[in-house]
């Protein structure tokens, strides 16, 4: 499982140790599968320590075999589209939504990245690109 248990250092720096385990059992609903394909939802079931995943601690992270996952990444290049206007959102007396600014250096931000909410610091911006820093790996 990766990235797995993030910590950081004294000076702040990001470490992060991947979980080694063995599955034991999958399921899809009440079946019993004997292999995974892509699709749907499957219950994996592995020695990992329970307390590693209690409170929804491994969403976002990545099964795999050894050496066959990606990479961990702490920083994105981004290629963005900003909305005119905030939707569901409307001033006082003004029918329509509040106008989006422009992305700023510094600025945090939500990213979504498949299962994962994390927040993100906008590190640079040029024109429709952007480069963002990740709280968490």
């Amino acid at each position: 499982v990766r990235p797995g248990i993030v910590s950081r250092d004294g000076e702040g720096k990001l470490s992060c140790r991947p979980i080694m385990s063995r599955i034991v059992s999958l399921y899809a609903e009440q079946n019993d599968l004997q292999y995974a394909v892509p699709g749907g939802l499957i219950g994996v079931g592995t020695k990992i320590d329970p307390t590693l995943c209690r409170a929804d601690r491994l969403v976002g992270q990545v099964l795999g075999a050894v050496d066959a996952l990606p990479e961990i990444y702490t920083e994105l290049e981004i290629s963005f589209f900003l909305l005119r206007r905030l939707l569901g959102v409307k001033l006082e007396g003004d029918k329509k939504g509040a106008k989006v600014q422009k992305l700023a250096k510094n600025e945090v931000l939500m990213v979504n990245i498949g299962s994962l909410s994390t927040g993100g610091r906008v590190q640079a911006v040029k024109a429709d690109l952007s480069k963002i820093g990740l709280t968490n790996p």
